[in-house]
């Protein structure tokens, strides 16, 4: 598993430095800004905790492009541990995504104060990029092993916007759920609850992703 993680991590590796690059002047840019204007700062969470496990899924296409895919089966590894070695990867680039959203927002925070109305609204910004990128990630994998390697940029897209999609779908959910003016403890519930639904289809996908796997032929 670890050579599989370090594979993933080196196919990434170039398209995630010229991003953190870009992402870093952003954040200066960002912080240099005064907090009048939250939305730069929603913004800039959304992008990197997103687009760095974006960046991830978009690394496999290069293994198709070089054959590596085909040749990494005659290795001695097992198709289950591929797949997993995407679901791991993609999780380390989260984490990734949220170092640099939590050196921003404290930065900001830090320098202009605290933007928002309420003390609950970055934490569901966290969770709200969180659970994009996992439910992105629980759809990419499975239908790109399913359409293959020719469909992967409709793929990527289809991903993304259903992660979002999924998102809203339960925003709207807790808000029928819930009243108007929601209390602090029933924003952190909805999160949680939001947290857990992601995780829940990320690690699902999973096993659906191996089994499709092991029935491709190439």
């Amino acid at each position: 598993m670890r050579g599989l993680l370090r594979n993933n991590f080196y196919v990434t590796l170039a398209d995630a430095k010229a991003f953190a690059v870009v992402v870093t002047l952003l954040g200066v840019f960002v912080v240099a800004m005064d907090n009048a204007i939250p939305s730069l700062l929603i913004f800039y969470i959304m992008l990197v905790m997103v687009g760095f496990p974006f960046n991830s899924v978009a690394g496999i296409r290069k293994e198709s492009a070089t054959k590596w895919e085909k040749y990494k089966l005659t290795a001695p590894v097992k198709r289950t541990d591929i797949v997993k070695s995407f679901f791991v990867s993609q999780l380390l680039w989260l984490a990734v995504g949220i170092a640099f959203a939590g050196m921003g927002v404290a930065l900001s925070v830090a320098l202009h104060g605290y933007p928002f109305d309420k003390d609950t609204d970055i934490f569901m910004l966290f969770v709200m990029g969180i659970a994009v990128s996992l439910f992105m990630g629980a759809i990419f994998f499975p239908m790109y092993f399913l359409g293959g390697e020719e469909r992967s940029t409709v793929i990527m897209i289809v991903s993304l916007l259903g992660g979002i999609g999924i998102f809203m779908g339960l925003t709207t959910l807790v808000n029928k759920v819930y009243p108007e003016n929601m209390t602090a403890r029933q924003i952190v519930l909805s999160g949680i609850f939001m947290m857990i639904c992601s995780a829940a289809a990320f690690a699902a996908s999973c096993p659906v992703t191996v089994g499709i796997f092991r029935r491709k032929e190439y």
